[in-house]
């Protein structure tokens, strides 16, 4: 296929369409199959006026617009490889729009729409290191086109679930949160999950698209601060996920670790190990022995991997269960239920904590008790914390993977 010449690419993807095969034809639609390396392809002149002599409108605009991609990227232009691979996403719609009562052509849709969101970010690359555009603007109208497929397949509201466009909706969906997360627009995921969340094929996709779904879905609930949903969907990600997919299951676990541990669960050393996430270990120690210095110079030292992952704002949030800790174990060596503020700030200067005073110990302590790690009151009169003599620290789970 990969020396074919243009003649028998056209014929066999007509034999294809025509036989409404559609894992053929996504196959030669598609920049993961060897077609694409053909050097007859390469130097294929004027595919436009060819494929109107093969194929009907719009189907003529579609495979015209992948053979031009296909130039393009063998010059390894992607900013127009971008553009024709538009041309083929919005010739598909046309096609897809009119097949009234059939799915056939779904895989076309996974192929081409793949391609258009790697293309777009090819082209933002291009146009970055040339100074031209703004950051993501190709992915953000690759968007919009994808947001017309979803329309589609949203759309069928035919009763038969076996020809329904709608098994394409969550493919679709997870397309635009790589991208939405891509270009930081989280706030356009919210419609997307409602749409999903009320259709009755939520439970009925394939497992490795519902795993992506949960993965993003848990993702968004962890910036949005909802760190309960967000365990939720992140360990049913990291659950079902394959167990050969190791790397998505480290990827998984990125975010999981640090939402497990702002609810108090925290990783064995051998999980952290088997997936080469030791960057959670001196954190993981720090909390649990409430050493706010450990915790400090452990972030500070895997400050470029927390940042690049986009958690550092959540593990800089364990300091809250820090604080909690240590404080338990002052609790624990005084065996007191009236303990002094100025006995914290001591410890806090004693770890190195800079400028710390009594205001700020109350201001943490308030914090602690408001968010239900610490039972008790604060005496303002008496400068001292009074704690419940029943259960003062509710306790926190271990974590077990």
């Amino acid at each position: 296929m990969a020396h074919s010449s243009p003649n028998q690419y056209l014929q066999q993807l007509e034999d294809a369409i025509n036989g409404r095969d559609g894992a053929t034809s996504a196959e030669l639609l598609s920049f993961r199959h060897p077609h694409i390396a053909s050097p007859k392809l390469h130097r294929f002149e004027n595919p436009e006026g060819q494929c109107e002599q093969w194929f009907e409108q719009p189907y003529d605009e579609m495979i015209a617009g992948h053979l031009k991609c296909i130039q393009c990227v063998a010059n390894h232009d992607f900013i127009e490889a971008y553009a024709y691979q538009s041309v083929v996403v919005q010739s598909f719609n046309k096609i897809f729009q009119s097949h009234k009562d059939d799915n056939w052509a779904l895989p076309i849709m996974y192929a081409v729409t793949l391609d258009l969101r790697l293309f777009a970010n090819n082209a933002d690359v291009q146009l970055s290191k040339k100074g031209k555009g703004k950051p993501g603007e190709k992915l953000e109208k690759a968007a919009d086109t994808l947001m017309g497929c979803f329309r589609i397949c949203a759309a069928d509201s035919r009763a038969s679930l076996d020809d329904s466009k709608k098994w394409g909706m969550l493919y679709l969906v997870n397309q635009l949160f790589k991208i939405y997360f891509k270009t930081n627009n989280l706030q356009l995921c919210k419609p997307l999950i409602r749409a999903i969340d009320s259709s009755s094929f939520k439970d009925q996709f394939s497992i490795s698209q519902r795993v992506t779904y949960r993965y993003y879905v848990g993702r968004k609930a962890m910036f949005d601060s909802d760190f309960k949903s967000a365990e939720e969907f992140l360990t049913f990600a990291f659950q079902r996920c394959h167990r050969a997919s190791r790397q998505n299951k480290r990827l998984i676990l990125i975010y999981l670790l640090p939402v497990k541990m702002l609810l108090g669960q925290m990783p064995k050393i051998s999980l952290l190990k088997k997936y080469d996430l030791m960057q959670f270990a001196d954190v993981s120690q720090a909390v649990i022995e409430g050493n706010l210095k450990l915790l400090n110079s452990a972030i500070e030292a895997h400050e470029i991997f927390f940042a690049k992952c986009g958690v550092y704002l959540i593990v800089d949030k364990l300091k809250i269960i820090t604080y909690r800790n240590l404080f338990k174990r002052v609790h624990m060596i005084t065996s007191s239920f009236q303990l002094s503020i100025e006995k914290f700030v001591s410890v806090l200067t004693f770890l190195d904590i800079e400028d710390v005073d009594s205001a700020e110990v109350e201001c943490i302590l308030a914090n602690l008790i408001h968010q239900g790690y610490i039972k008790g009151y604060i005496s303002h009169q008496h400068q001292k914390l009074v704690i419940s003599k029943q259960n003062p620290f509710p306790p926190l789970s271990s974590f077990l993977c």
